[in-house]
């Protein structure tokens, strides 16, 4: 039997794309209305871990130990005021940005190559372990005793430390690339430019925006750890200015600068990612329409 003969007509392209659609709006829309919950949520947890934190300021705790929720912003608000504290985190943000810009591309280039070249990776495997396996912390004083205590001793330090976390995802996913897909291009006469380009690059894509936002973390604590040891200028010098003043209200509010630094810089990221990688966005929402 026919389907006119059983009553079946077949949905033509345009209902389908229609009912893709509002199943993607509805999807978009849940998404929306979950964001927002989680928002208010939030909110609402924050508000009451500072409202506590104001209570028991003076009541349960010390003022010396914990300050106040509204000390603190009374001294974020006079450096917003002065100008100060756009000066500090625009020398941090230098150091973590130059160093995290450089430490990622020498971890891609070196994580591409020894990815391909498994006997060179099998040959410095032993000495880059080594190296990784330092605390990074230690190596400060060397570098100051190499470059100095200026601006290029923080991105330098930044960037050994961002180097092998961008360095190890990204070789890590060189090496989980499709070995048919590569064989597949070598049989249609490409070149080993043209595989990168076409097949491992993109394939490893995920896995180095993997290691660039474990590493945003990592460059600001390399220029901060750098301010703190040997600087006067930047958030770390802030820092060890307000500590050195006992001025706890002055050590949560550059704490608290830091964060908005981090969450500047992990933002960042994220745009960088959907922007480079578009198809993980819609990924995402064909799931959520499913």
């Amino acid at each position: 039997m026919t389907n006119a003969e059983i009553g079946y007509a077949p949905a033509s392209d345009e209902k389908v794309a229609e009912d893709r659609k509002r199943r993607m709006d509805k999807a978009r829309q849940a998404r929306t209305r979950e964001r927002v919950k989680l928002n208010l949520i939030r909110l609402l947890m924050i508000g009451g871990f500072f409202a506590l934190w104001e209570f028991a300021s003076g009541r349960l705790i010390a003022p010396f130990f914990i300050s106040a929720p509204s000390a603190i912003f009374r001294r974020l608000g006079g450096w917003i005021w002065s100008g100060d504290i756009f000066y500090h985190m625009g020398i941090t943000a230098t150091e973590a940005c130059a160093g995290l810009l450089l430490g990622s591309v020498f971890g891609i280039v070196v994580g591409t190559i020894l990815g391909r070249r498994p006997f060179l990776a099998r040959l410095l495997d032993p000495i880059i372990t080594t190296f990784y396996s330092l605390p990074k912390v230690a190596l400060a004083p060397l570098f100051i005793l190499w470059i100095g205590i200026g601006m290029d001793m923080k991105i330098t330090f930044t960037a050994a430390i961002v180097f092998f976390l961008v360095f190890l995802n990204t070789y890590t996913g060189v090496r989980n690339v499709s070995r048919e897909l590569i064989s597949i291009l070598y049989l249609m006469g490409a070149n080993e430019m043209q595989v990168l380009r076409r097949v491992v690059l993109p394939s490893a894509i995920t896995w180095v925006f993997a290691g660039l936002r474990i590493s945003v973390p990592y460059s600001l604590i390399g220029a901060i750890v750098g301010e703190l040891m040997a600087s006067n200028k930047g958030l770390g010098a802030l820092l060890v200015r307000a500590q050195g003043e006992f001025d706890t209200a002055g050590v949560f509010a550059a704490l608290v600068a830091i964060m908005v630094l981090a969450v500047i810089f992990n933002t960042a990221v994220r745009l960088l990612e959907r922007r480079l990688m578009p198809w993980k966005s819609a990924e995402q929402e064909l799931e959520g329409a499913v």
